[in-house]
């Protein structure tokens, strides 16, 4: 496998094992908090942690203004729209439904590709999303087609949609910058994360604001400070987890692998979740989790590998 050394491996697995503890604790802070609010927190907790580490990029003056739309589109779309519309959609989708209905990314990575950049789909990468949709469906399922066609689409599954097109266009925007971005500055990772934060955490609060507009004082907070110590502990876990951690994973092996493979790795979340769900609460894996992974792997090892002699073969897209 050309493309996928055992470093990108490793960052390109970390987004999902991150994910798949993102959707569970997300789901149990459902009813303590706003969901809005609640992903305006965590940016405004990440951008703190961060700063120390990066502020003084904010002395390029010149090279943040010439910049500064890129950043606030990169921002919005995959710090503020994507992680705002996924709690959205938990508030109304099961993470039964949300979790199947982002295994639409491959697909969805494959089309802002090809509309939007240019980018040649080969069979190989769609005979990988298949069997790596199969995965989670295996997954989804638990092995039966009666659970599957148990599940009903709710309003929330259409913001997951939107949440997984706003995910693959950040993406595509990460390695096909505009030639505005040509002679950026040596930004390392932790430096152009914080920058992407403090543009999406922007968003993130106006949307807020947004939200408690419309809503007003009818959302539930929590009731004591039992539920209170819990939601610290989940905004803290969801500042550094999914947010620090996997936006450096997700930004490393993109620019390694490319979005459209990197796109596939976002269907281990499911399985992930099972090995969260064993680590916190002791369910044990069942058959279709390892059977899920084999397909999910060889969809993964099917779309990355090229030909030795292909076009192209010693850069990934």
């Amino acid at each position: 496998m050309k493309h996928l050394d055992a470093r990108t491996l490793f960052f390109l697995t970390l987004p999902p094992l991150m994910w798949a503890g993102n959707a569970v604790v997300g789901r149990l802070m459902v009813g303590h908090m706003p969901p809005v609010l609640t992903n305006a927190l965590r940016w405004m907790l990440v951008a703190v942690l961060l700063a120390p580490w990066a502020w003084h990029v904010l002395r390029q003056r010149e090279a943040l203004s010439r910049r500064a739309w890129y950043l606030a589109i990169i921002g919005a779309l995959g710090v503020g729209n994507y992680n705002a519309l996924q709690y959205l959609a938990l508030q109304t989708s099961s993470p039964l439904n949300v979790t199947l209905i982002g295994a639409s990314m491959p697909v969805w990575m494959m089309l802002v590709g090809v509309i939007g950049f240019g980018q040649r789909v080969t069979g190989r990468q769609v005979g990988g999303a298949v069997l790596s949709c199969a995965g989670v469906v295996l997954v989804m399922s638990q092995g039966s087609w009666v659970m599957l066609r148990e599940v009903r689409l709710v309003p929330g599954d259409l913001l997951i949609l939107l949440a997984a097109l706003s995910w693959s266009i950040y993406s595509w925007l990460l390695v096909r910058k505009p030639a505005a971005m040509e002679g950026e500055p040596d930004w390392n990772w932790v430096e152009f994360l914080w920058l992407q934060v403090l543009f999406g955490a922007l968003w993130a609060m106006a949307c807020s604001g947004v939200e408690s507009a419309i809503v007003g004082t009818d959302h539930a907070w929590p009731a004591d400070a039992q539920a209170w110590g819990f939601v610290a502990a989940g905004l803290l876990f969801i500042a550094i987890g999914p947010s620090i951690l996997a936006y450096w994973g997700w930004g490393q092996g993109v620019r390694a692998a490319g979005p459209t493979v990197a796109a596939f790795f976002s269907n281990l979340t499911p399985v992930f979740a099972a090995v969260w769900a064993w680590a916190l609460l002791g369910t044990a894996p069942q058959w279709y989790h390892p059977c899920a992974l084999v397909l999910i792997g060889a969809g993964i090892a099917l779309s990355s590998v090229r030909p030795a002699n292909a076009p192209g073969s010693k850069t990934s897209t």
